[in-house]
């Protein structure tokens, strides 16, 4: 089978010939969207005008035309139903107040269960292995206090380098909650010198000589910053076969990549589902912890504190419909030549030319190959980062910047278009030409 990369470049090539276009015309763009099988969802989602952007530069921009939202990865949009969603919940308080708990068509103690299966298919797993509750920080603290059980010989956790900082906090609280010595016990895998991501095979080579102290491997699904997907199964695999618990921060993973939860063994996830779910929070993992003396529910639900509040699962809801519509397989279709389009087009025009050392480039420290990475891709620039970010929020392209140097950018295949990145080029272009007009004044 060829690459999925190489499959994405032949089909721009093939669909420009037939068009008789070229692969950067707006045309090809536009075929891709009209022969886009999901491009209905986008009108489930609203869409920001540019003129309702705060840093849009309406001298520079029609402020009437969608923004270009390319911040799914950070915060999803909102589907239409979510505001008629809690305006349901708000008139049933307002009308038979405490019998709400136990009527209509979300009653407040138990609305989230009904939501539970849905998100489930999301992540690969079962039913009874999913439970919405709390924030995902609060999960994950949750979550290592049953899983991380230090011992003399076993007492070290395992994460990546330049984790998500609430991840890093958490982890070190943990360590030190149990007596554990920081330094000793929080073991950090880099990338090797002169590369952006993590190898599996180095992160496997490090359980296997490692293992035997290791008591938790605690990795994202998808790296935050460098939008890294890492290998979740044969890291999972490795883990188990040297005695290790695992788990993942999936915050950056569900809605974006194909999780098999269940069927790779993963101990145990946590995500927020604000980003590529648009929505509330949740928690997942694999193993019941508690018996039946304790009273608990079955399942993952004994780690639940308390029923979630309501109105933080009517967006889960009108998010999680959407989902169903569709299926993670057709929408990872969709995504791997979304993002390879827009990679495409980023090589195109700002690959680092030696001859040329005045032409902005752009380098891409997300890794080429879609299987080892989601929808986004992280751009560094030659450019002032800074500059560039703010250039790009001027021209009514949502997008975020990482310190030190990292712009992400995430093209949601959910609402995104084909369009929305010829569109975010085009803008890209414009934003570089103003600087380098300042850069070489």
């Amino acid at each position: 089978m060829q690459p999925l990369s190489l499959h994405v470049q032949q089909t721009i090539t093939r669909v420009s010939q037939e068009l008789n276009c070229s692969p950067t015309s707006r045309r090809l763009a536009e075929h891709l969207d009209r022969h886009d099988e999901l491009q209905q969802l986008r009108q489930e989602f609203l869409m920001p005008k540019i003129s309702d952007l705060p840093p849009s530069d309406l001298s520079l921009v029609d402020g009437s035309e969608d923004c270009v939202y390319f911040a799914g990865n950070s915060l999803g949009l909102q589907p239409k139903n979510t505001k008629k969603y809690i305006e349901e919940e708000l008139e049933k308080w307002a009308t038979i107040g405490v019998h709400g708990h136990l009527k209509g068509s979300r009653p407040w103690a138990w609305a989230e269960e009904t939501l539970e299966e849905l998100m489930a298919k999301i992540v690969g797993a079962k039913p009874e292995e999913v439970a919405l509750m709390n924030g995902l920080t609060v999960n994950l603290h949750l979550l290592m206090l049953s899983f991380y059980k230090p011992t003399p010989k076993r007492y070290k956790i395992l994460l990546e380098d330049m984790a998500f900082p609430s991840d890093h906090y958490a982890i070190e609280s943990q360590i030190w909650l149990r007596g554990q010595d920081v330094t000793d016990s929080m073991l950090i895998i880099k990338p090797r010198q002169g590369e952006d991501t993590i190898r599996t095979e180095d992160i496997v080579s490090v359980i296997e000589r490692e293992g035997d102290a290791i008591a938790l491997v605690m990795l994202s699904g998808v790296q935050y910053y460098t939008g890294q997907l890492f290998d979740m199964e044969a890291i999972t695999r490795a883990g188990h076969a040297k005695g290790c618990l695992v788990g993942f921060d999936c915050a950056h993973a569900v809605g974006n990549a194909e999780l098999q939860l269940h069927d790779w063994n993963v101990d145990f996830a946590c995500w927020c589902s604000y980003k590529y779910v648009n929505s509330g929070a949740g928690v997942s993992h694999t193993h019941t912890l508690y018996n039946t003396q304790m009273e608990l529910q079955p399942g993952v639900n004994g780690f639940r504190l308390s029923n979630q509040p309501v109105l933080l699962v009517c967006p889960l809801q009108a998010s999680l419909e959407i989902f169903n519509r569709t299926s993670m397989k057709d929408l990872r279709r969709k995504s791997v030549l979304l993002t390879g389009y827009l990679e495409y087009l980023i090589r195109h025009y700002y690959t680092k030319d030696p001859s040329d050392p005045d032409k902005p480039s752009v380098h891409i420290i997300t890794p080429s190959d879609p299987e080892q990475r989601g929808c986004q891709l992280s751009l560094c620039f030659s450019r002032p980062i800074r500059t560039v970010f703010q250039e790009l929020e001027k021209r009514g392209v949502a997008c975020d910047m990482r310190e030190p140097n990292v712009l992400r950018v995430a093209p949601v295949p959910l609402y995104n278009s084909f369009t929305d990145v010829h569109r975010f080029i085009t803008a890209l272009g414009s934003a570089l030409n103003a600087i380098s007009s300042v850069f070489l004044s």
